[in-house]
């Protein structure tokens, strides 16, 4: 059950990041304050992978083609979903595209069954339909429940988003069961090395062709670059030690409570009150979580 707390930690660092994220956003940009998750994490993963082939006194012989495979996939396909969360953020439907990708829970417990073989309880599969019916009730006011039907264009984005978060987390997990050997942290560490390479490349030379004022703006402002790529390189690392440990769907459920965190945190910093539906969908989340933890730690008499 080691995969419970360590997901609560990673989604904590992951509240975290992206609030220093968003502080970046401001002066260098949506891109250059993406980038920096990747480019000044690699750094860190590097570090951490180190430091746990030292801990735990291991050394990795070999890395097989269908791990870097699935790197690859994983990698791409969050970069992808990445950019259409993105590009779905600058629509005023907000809310409906925001619901729309939270419904990655269903995707990856859908392709983690097809891919990988994994098997949810009945109350499992109950508790990622009921966290996703959560997100979907607090992102989305009544009055724009319209708009979650009829906007053909954020249907596809957000569901296309989703899927390919899905995907790549169930890429990760395949990646860190195809490395032959080494301890559960050492396999996932070094994925996440791999995978933030991978990452660092591909956004790099896009950003270096496309956008140089948003590829060095980062480096500008290295100070709180510095502390967005600690947090984020934590959290991927934790995350991917979750991943090692238990079925896709449950740490990308589990992985929700960011949400009702982030609220808690915006409402602390802002004195912004939450609105009914918001209230009622974190309670949804909350519920849907308590099934989640039931199901994976069923009680014994």
């Amino acid at each position: 059950m080691l995969w419970i707390p360590i997901t609560l930690f990673a989604s904590l660092a992951q509240v975290l990041r992206n609030g220093s994220q968003a502080s970046l956003t401001s002066k260098i940009g949506t891109l250059g304050a993406t980038q920096v998750r990747f480019v000044f994490g690699l750094p860190f993963s590097i570090l951490f992978f180190i430091l746990s082939l030292y801990i735990f006194d291991e050394t990795v012989h070999q890395i097989t083609t269908a791990s870097l495979s699935w790197a690859f996939v994983g990698a791409v396909s969050q970069i992808g979903a990445t950019a259409l969360m993105l590009l779905v953020m600058h629509r005023r439907a907000f809310g409906v595209a925001y619901a729309y990708i939270k419904t990655e829970p269903v995707v990856v417990a859908i392709m983690g069954f097809l891919f990988l073989g994994d098997r949810l309880s009945a109350l499992g599969w109950a508790a990622v339909l009921v966290v996703t019916m959560g997100v979907l009730v607090a992102s989305v006011p009544p009055r724009e429940f319209t708009k979650l039907l009829h906007e053909r264009a954020m249907i596809v984005a957000g569901l296309v988003s989703g899927g390919l978060f899905g995907l790549s987390a169930v890429a990760f997990r395949a990646a860190i069961e195809n490395v032959p050997q080494g301890s559960f942290i050492v396999r996932s560490i070094l994925m996440v090395t791999i995978t933030l390479i991978i990452q660092t490349f591909l956004l790099g030379v896009w950003l270096a062709w496309r956008d140089r004022t948003a590829f060095t703006g980062s480096l500008v402002e290295w100070r709180r670059s510095i502390g967005a790529g600690f947090l984020g390189a934590l959290s991927s690392a934790c995350l991917f030690c979750a991943l090692s440990l238990t079925p896709a769907a449950n740490v990308r459920t589990l992985a929700l409570i960011e949400m009702p965190l982030a609220a808690l945190l915006s409402g602390k910093l802002t004195g912004k009150k939450m609105f009914g539906h918001e209230l009622a969908g974190l309670i949804l989340v909350a519920i849907g979580m308590l099934m989640l933890l039931l199901a994976a730690t069923p009680l014994h008499f």
